[in-house]
């Protein structure tokens, strides 16, 4: 574990799970609590015999030949984002054809994003969300970078350290590393697909976001239609093989790559996901979409 040292002489407290946290000179006590919601007809995760109930709502199937067991995805998703960690701004940036950080700055600014917000990036990867939260929220704001891979943390935080306002730390959406009402927006940039529980998830941003704050998930969703989901289906997967087979990247990137494409077919509906930010108690639950796939999942917490 490890966490981004402030530069220039500025200390910005990590709120994270400690005695106490300092959030804009506030003293915070920490408290883990996640609240039951009730569960929607999706795609179900197994609950072991004995354990806590929770909503239990999986972005897709298992993918046989990729891990065998849902129990097994966080381990498998963690350790490919890893191993491809240095190879991740590079292949995006070609997919993208460089619009990407336009667009993420754009949307986050839609979803009220502003100067002066403590920002959760939730699965912050390499930091290209967080780059872009971090200049919309300026230097009286605080965008704390939340991951579970340290291949990724470790990018995030070599990119990003000429920034003051901003720390990197080990985490999982669904059980995040934060205190209770500790931030102001949680963004959670193109991960959707790879948690294991998007009810448990939901109810994590719900619990960490004051009241009033904002919720804002950027995901990539299916087309509806036909030809659509052809040229989608054919960009991510001919033009990303391209790109891999002839550039010097890690062996595991073309299988990355191949994986998020199967996660985007294999997603629960847009309509499904919204209705699991109901459920988890956000308010004011609305889904904007660009160019046909781009979807932006922005609620409000209570």
């Amino acid at each position: 574990m490890f966490a981004l040292s402030c530069p220039r002489g500025r200390a910005v407290d990590a709120i994270v799970r400690a005695p106490h946290l300092h959030s804009a000179g506030r003293n915070v006590h920490l408290a883990m609590v996640i609240q039951p919601v009730p569960e929607p007809q999706l795609v179900r995760l197994s609950t072991p015999a004995g354990a806590a109930h929770s909503l239990a709502v999986a972005p897709h199937a298992v993918f046989n030949g990729r891990y065998e067991r849902a129990e097994d995805k966080h381990g498998w998703v963690q350790k490919i984002f890893d191993e491809t960690a240095g190879d991740y701004d590079r292949v995006e940036g070609w997919l993208s054809l460089g619009s990407g950080r336009w667009y993420r700055r754009q949307a986050l600014a839609r979803a009220g994003i502003r100067a002066g917000m403590t920002v959760a990036d939730v699965a912050c990867g390499t930091g290209l969300v967080s780059r872009e939260a971090l200049a919309l929220v300026g230097p009286t704001g605080v965008v704390i970078g939340l991951d579970p891979s340290e291949g990724m943390l470790e990018r995030a935080a070599a990119a990003l350290g000429g920034f003051a306002n901003f720390m990197a730390r080990p985490s999982r959406a669904e059980s995040l590393e934060l205190d209770d009402q500790s931030v102001d927006a949680v963004t959670f940039g193109y991960a959707l697909r790879h948690v294991d529980d998007i009810g448990l998830a939901l109810s994590e941003f719900r619990r960490v976001l004051r009241p009033g704050g904002t919720v804002c998930m950027l995901e990539i969703t299916q087309p509806t239609h036909r030809a659509g989901k052809f040229l989608l289906k054919a960009y991510m997967r001919i033009l990303a093989g391209v790109v891999c087979r002839f550039s010097r990247l890690s062996a595991r990137t073309p299988e990355l790559w191949d994986y998020y494409w199967d996660t985007i077919e294999k997603c629960v509906p847009p309509e499904a996901v919204l209705e699991c930010m109901r459920r988890a108690g956000f308010t004011d639950v609305r889904r904007g979409v660009q160019l046909g796939i781009f979807s932006e999942y922005v609620g409000r917490a209570p």
